[in-house]
């Protein structure tokens, strides 16, 4: 059995998916295998597929989004830690080796992360203050936004077994939904090193193409309160955060005229109030 799977999800990223698959190939640690899901691109995804027969292991699904996509990978998963990478994302040659010294030296540890480097349209750029990662127990730092890089992660599959797959009715922000489900339960490590290349500004990234991200946190954050197994003081998080993204959202609804939504999303916080966790 392989040390890790890496799973990589594409869609209609022909253009720069073959620069994804050779940066694994680059990596230094090598034992692994290779699994690429095409969520039903109509590109030529399969043509660049076909230059690494015999390299990798590729899936074919109907078009269904990135956590349908995901899943079907983890399902073929042989190996004991997943790594994934997003094929507009490029990993840095030593990668791989680090995280598996860093499980290798900290058996406990069941997920951890890298450092990145960002690229926006051909530009490298600084994260924002509110992107900066963290190290250990870091529930209340995801809370606000997605701060866990699925390309940069690798984690033990038995994470799974405890606090499940993708939501595959998310068509975005199912990564912030599952670090969430992840960080309640445990501490995501953090190598302070970046070594991965983190590739934004197309036309066709998922968080640019779905509308209302916001509307899919609190959609999130509602599932992780009404899921049970927080603790008090996550539990009073998580509430506190769905009431101030409720707030936001309920007054984007006002200034768009949209009344009923906004008194919708104004009233969803108190079904969790008071509520046994």
């Amino acid at each position: 059995m392989p040390f890790i799977s890496i799973i990589i999800p594409t869609y209609n990223r022909s253009y720069c998916l073959a620069e994804a698959l050779d940066s694994v190939f680059s990596q230094t640690f090598t034992d692994y295998e290779l699994i690429v899901v095409d969520d039903g691109s109509t590109d030529t995804t399969q043509q660049v597929l076909a230059k690494y027969a015999g390299r990798l292991s590729a899936f074919s699904i109907p078009h269904a989004g990135p956590s349908a996509a995901r899943n079907t990978g983890l399902r073929a998963a042989r190996g004991d830690f997943i790594a994934f990478l997003d094929s507009d994302d490029l990993w840095i040659p030593g990668k791989l080796k680090r995280q598996a010294d860093f499980f290798r030296a900290n058996p406990e540890a069941r997920i951890c992360q890298t450092e990145e480097i960002w690229i926006r349209n051909s530009v490298r750029v600084n994260p924002m203050k509110k992107h900066k990662k963290y190290s250990g127990w870091i529930f209340k730092e995801c809370l606000p936004l997605c701060i866990v890089s699925p390309s940069a992660v690798m984690l033990h599959t038995s994470v799974f077994d405890r606090v499940g797959l993708f939501d595959e009715s998310m068509l975005a922000c199912e990564d912030y939904d599952l670090w969430l489900r992840i960080a309640a339960r445990y501490p995501i490590y953090l190598i302070d090193k970046p070594l991965i290349i983190k590739r934004g500004g197309h036309a066709d990234q998922q968080s640019r193409t779905v509308p209302m991200l916001d509307r899919l946190r609190i959609q999130a954050l509602a599932k992780l309160l009404a899921g049970g197994g927080l603790s008090e003081e996550q539990y009073g998080l998580a509430l506190a955060e769905l009431e101030k993204k409720c707030r936001v959202y309920a007054n984007g609804c006002l200034k768009r005229g949209k009344i009923n939504e906004a008194a919708a999303y104004d009233r969803l916080p108190e079904q969790y109030r008071g509520a046994a966790h």
